[in-house]
């Protein structure tokens, strides 16, 4: 098998049509099959209807509508002899096992020999699949099991066989790797897999635990929720996202086909509440509602059920003590009754099946991670606990002790050695936690290095080569004055024998943006001179970044908004992942851009070609941008508004982003030259009047509120120039300028004021 150029995906469902445009995504073709429906004329009509719907999704399937268009559309009957033209076809049709062997039996006469072909199923075993098949046919099967949705998901389970040629399954992880962006985790042929069986046996068993403690969802939730490291949504929150008509169809399934003995089948019992809520449209988001609900009739009031009554009744917040996991399963009351419940099945459940699921604690922990957006897997969670101690109350309780647990004693799973993370495996050794070739993680560098600088807000990291790391360290990676503090030394150190410098993290968002909780506090005593020192050491700050004698690459992920973005725009190239969302949104907040982002946005429209030229046109699109605090959704879209440009790239996989990052900041540096100052033409006062009207025409509409026109027009006289003339030329130092008095004086009305307290405590801009 070559490489994969072009990619079939039949059946167009939720999972098919999701993988679709995941594989749109990276910029490979892709053919979306389905049946021929039973009415209409239209055959092709599933396939089309999928990918209208996702078009219109929100999360937004594709990362940019552009990506629809390479995918192709077509039908079993009439188009299945294209497969032909792909060098993977992707089955991902109705969970019955006669309908994909029927399927793979047409397959076998029109692909070409080599193609590699796997299902989406999560349910049925390869061994089953492939019944009936030639040998060639099972050479190039495999399971590849996607998680929903398939562009946000980051776990690849992969499933091979014993028949299944390594090599193409070795070129398939490889472009689920670095293509699609997926971290691939080897699996072994039994129910379930790796997450959801894990994962389900935690749902059922939390949901067990609830009930008969007689706790609320809210508590169950508090509980087994940020505590356990698990998601905000908590665990019944979570059945709601996933689906509660989902839970039924997975516990069958496991319970058909896991064997007798599994701990699994002693916790299922009837669930009459899930059956009705089922029977009554309560199926989750996707439905009416689920364990939680808006009550539209109460004004959209947030209501969650009572798992005793089945009655809905208005949310009641939980407090959960805060306490580390030891502490929380010693708790005294339902609290550490109900945590003990969870972790000590849930825990022992995982301890049981390594070498049954996977070979290793390493695969079971990134299956839970990636699947289920767990902060911890089972054997870091074993860990916080303590593998002994954990061990020790299951024997006191008269439960039997996995044989992992024994073999670990008094040791943890995981620990560092010589600088590297290793784990504890079945044969009671240690071994290195080795990364797919290519990926650099800053974790790793972290175990086997101090850093060069460091203060409260940020770090500097030595990562090989002569390139330096610079990384935001604080709360949501927010910018204070430290952080500036920090970059300027940084650009010191590195201007004096490094060779580049590279700007990323491995925190969640890349930067929210200015401290805005410190601002608060300095408006709230009138600390103006600190204010204005932390807008002046910004700009100076990224011009110090922007001109330094070496190339600086920023590789941005997650958001990266405000300060964040405007330190991509003062960089020389930017490598982000896939999943970045940056936008320059202070005016949601009543501020302007102030560390230089209004000048170099209009910079990068003029430089783009994209428009006509003149003094106008990329003034516009800059206003249009900034006041309406628009955010792109993914890279692809940062692309389209210019927040990147277009020779910057893009990293489908999160861990292969600071490798990418520091390559392409190697590849600027001979020859490497500071850009030079840009110069602006921009039209003036009667540009800021053509801005005020277009801005008019959205306050007429009610799409502006009466302060979006103050701060406006505060954003349009810095885009405009101020008092400039079209024939005088705007320097650099002048925008700055113009952005200082611009955001110094909005900071003062209090307007801003409102809306910042606003943002900081509901996270939600005030429309004031």
């Amino acid at each position: 098998m070559g490489a994969v150029r072009k990619v079939c995906v039949i059946g167009a469902g939720t999972m098919g049509a999701g993988i679709a445009a995941q594989v749109a995504n990276a910029g490979v073709p892709v053919l979306l099959l389905d049946i021929v429906p039973k009415e209409g004329s239209n055959r092709n009509a599933i396939a089309e209807g999928a990918v209208a719907k996702m078009l219109k999704a929100d999360p937004a399937p594709f990362m940019s509508k552009a990506a629809a268009k390479l995918i192709e559309t077509g039908n079993i009957d009439d188009d299945l002899g294209r497969v032909a033209e792909c060098d993977w076809i992707v089955e991902a049709i109705i969970e019955r096992l006669d309908i994909k062997q029927g399927l793979y039996e047409k397959l076998e006469k029109v692909r070409k020999p080599g193609t590699a072909v796997s299902s989406n199923t999560s349910t049925i075993p390869l061994a089953k699949l492939v019944e009936g098949r030639s040998d060639a046919f099972a050479a190039d099967f495999m399971i590849t099991h996607f998680f929903n949705p398939p562009r946000y998901m980051r776990l690849l389970e992969l499933v091979t066989g014993p028949k299944t040629d390594r090599a193409t399954a070795a070129k398939v992880a490889d472009f689920g790797d670095r293509a699609l962006g997926k971290r691939v985790v080897a699996a072994k042929d039994t129910p379930g897999f790796i997450a959801n069986r894990i994962g389900t046996y935690w749902m059922l068993v939390a949901y067990n635990a609830a009930s008969d403690l007689g706790l609320t969802v809210e508590q169950a939730d508090a509980i087994g929720g940020r505590p356990m490291g698990v998601p905000k949504t908590g665990i019944f929150g979570l059945i709601d996202l996933v689906g509660i008509d989902l839970m039924p169809l997975l516990l069958k399934s496991l319970g058909s086909t896991l064997p007798e003995g599994d701990a699994f089948h002693a916790a299922v019992r009837p669930m009459p509440l899930v059956d009705r809520m089922i029977a009554d449209g309560y199926t989750g988001r996707k439905g009416k509602g689920g364990f939680y609900r808006l009550n539209r009739e109460a004004g959209k009031r947030k209501e969650a059920i009572d798992l005793a009554t089945g009655d809905y009744r208005p949310v009641i917040k939980a407090d959960v003590p805060r306490a580390a996991l030891p502490q929380l399963v010693a708790l005294p009351g339902k609290t550490g009754q109900f945590a003990w419940a969870v972790l000590g099945q849930l825990l022992a459940y995982a301890a049981d099946l390594v070498g049954t699921i996977a070979d290793d604690v390493v695969a079971i922990d990134d299956a839970m991670k990636l699947g289920y957006n767990w902060k911890y897997g089972p054997f870091e969670l074993i860990d916080q606990l303590g593998a002994a101690a954990f061990a020790q109350r299951l024997a006191d309780e008269g439960r039997p002790v996995p044989t992992i647990l024994k073999t670990a004693g008094d040791r943890s799973f995981y620990r560092v050695e010589g600088g590297k993370r290793q784990y504890l495996a079945l044969d009671g050794a240690y071994h290195d936690v080795v990364r797919p070739e290519g990926v650099l993680l800053l974790e790793d560098v972290k175990l086997a290095a101090k850093p060069i600088l460091k203060n409260g807000s940020a770090a500097l990291w030595d990562i090989g080569d002569g390139v330096a790391c610079f990384e935001f360290t604080s709360k949501m990676n927010a910018l204070d004055g430290d952080t500036l503090k920090l970059l300027g030394q940084a650009i010191e150190h590195v201007g004096k024998g490094m060779k580049a410098l590279v700007v990323y993290n491995e925190g969640a968002n890349f930067s929210a943006g200015a401290n805005l909780g410190l601002a608060l506090f300095a408006v709230n005593i009138a600390a103006w001179g600190e204010i204005e020192k932390l807008v002046a050491g910004g700009q100076q700050a990224y011009k110090a970044l922007k001109y330094a004698p070496f190339p600086v690459v920023s590789a941005p992920s997650g958001l990266a908004l405000g300060g964040g973005c405007e330190i991509l725009l003062h960089s020389d190239a930017i490598q982000a992942h896939a999943e970045s969302y940056i936008g320059l949104v202070e005016c949601g907040v009543g501020l302007v851009p102030g560390w230089g982002g209004c000048g170099e946005y209009i910079d990068r429209w003029v430089k783009s070609g994209l428009l006509p030229k003149g003094p106008m046109p990329a003034v516009a699109k800059a206003f249009e941008t900034i006041s309406t605090a628009t955010v792109a959704k993914s890279a692809a879209e940062a692309k389209e508004l210019m927040f990147l440009r277009r020779d910057d790239a893009i990293t489908m996989n999160r861990d292969r982003l600071l490798a990418d990052a520091k390559a392409k900041a190697l590849a600027l540096v001979d020859g490497y030259q500071p850009p030079r100052p840009p110069e602006f033409r921009l039209p003036g006062p009667s540009g800021r009047v053509a801005l005020a009207m277009a801005a008019e025409g959205f306050h007429k509409r009610g799409m502006a509120t009466d302060y979006d026109m103050v701060v406006s027009d505060a954003l349009a006289g810095v885009l405009t120039g101020g008092d400039t003339d079209l024939v005088d030329v705007v320097a650099e130092e002048q925008m700055l300028a113009l952005e200082r008095a611009a955001f110094l004086e909005r900071v003062r009305d209090p307007r801003t004021v409102a809306r910042v307290e606003t943002m900081l405590e509901t996270g939600k801009p005030l429309r004031n």
